[in-house]
């Protein structure tokens, strides 16, 4: 098993990519906390998955959220290996892309709650002799976007740095950080625009492959971060877009 042994927290887990990479860490050995502010739906996911997956309510843009997800995986697992910090929210849904408002909110989930993750999971880490980081940005992290609000853009782009700030500062503490840029994936719960299936359709002539993603495809990847298989690499980016980034 390639994470035998190990302990994860993922957050925003409780559907897309966040379940379907928890449910394969499971399968794959690891002890998996599923984190999320939507509780019914995260216990779901942790009670499909069975003994080796635990709920623990989450909200990302809290600190004092963070400490105790932490302390409560630590507490009941007896350490901290892995941290995905999946949890975001898409800026597609705005009407006013220059929304002041809708700035501080996109940011607050995607940047900070990246931010504070990785502050509270560090030190457990490095308690444990070391651990690995995976963070998700995209494709948007990287290069501009149509049909959603400048956050998007704005927060992955922070996500894609602070991965690397931490890769550099945290390799003597056996931490490694990445990221991973997924391009057109399944709509997310909080998509607008790039739901509809004209403007998918549109963005699909960009994609070489021609389709879009699939969330296994990006929690391959994810696994592959997570797992000893990578344990030279750090500071990191892996593109899961089909091939739009290589034009």
């Amino acid at each position: 098993m390639r994470l035998a042994n190990k302990v994860a927290i993922i957050s925003g887990a409780s559907s897309g990519m966040g379940a379907a990479t928890a449910r394969m860490f499971a399968r794959e050995g690891a002890k998996v906390v599923v984190a999320d502010v939507l509780e019914h739906e995260g216990r779901q996911v942790a009670e499909g998955i069975g003994a080796s997956a635990r709920f623990e309510l989450l909200d990302v843009t809290k600190e004092e959220s963070w400490a105790a997800v932490v302390a409560a995986t630590t507490s009941h697992f007896g350490k901290l290996d892995v941290l995905v910090n999946n949890a975001g929210i898409s800026g597609s849904a705005e009407q006013d892309f220059y929304s002041t408002e809708a700035w501080h909110r996109i940011m607050a989930v995607n940047a900070t709650g990246v931010f504070f993750g990785m502050k509270y999971a560090i030190p457990a880490m490095a308690a444990n002799g070391g651990g690995s980081i995976i963070n998700l940005s995209s494709i948007a992290g990287i290069i501009g976007s149509e049909h959603v609000h400048v956050a998007y853009n704005a927060s992955k782009a922070a996500v894609r740095l602070m991965t690397k700030w931490a890769a550099v500062q945290h390799a003597k503490d056996n931490i490694r950080a990445n990221s991973v840029h997924p391009g057109i994936m399944p709509p997310m719960r909080t998509s607008g625009r790039t739901a509809d299936p004209a403007i998918r359709a549109e963005r699909m002539g960009t994609i070489p492959m021609r389709r879009p993603g699939e969330v296994d495809e990006v929690a391959y990847a994810i696994l592959f971060l997570a797992s000893d298989e990578s344990s030279y690499i750090t500071g990191s980016e892996i593109h899961v877009d089909g091939g739009v980034l290589a034009i």
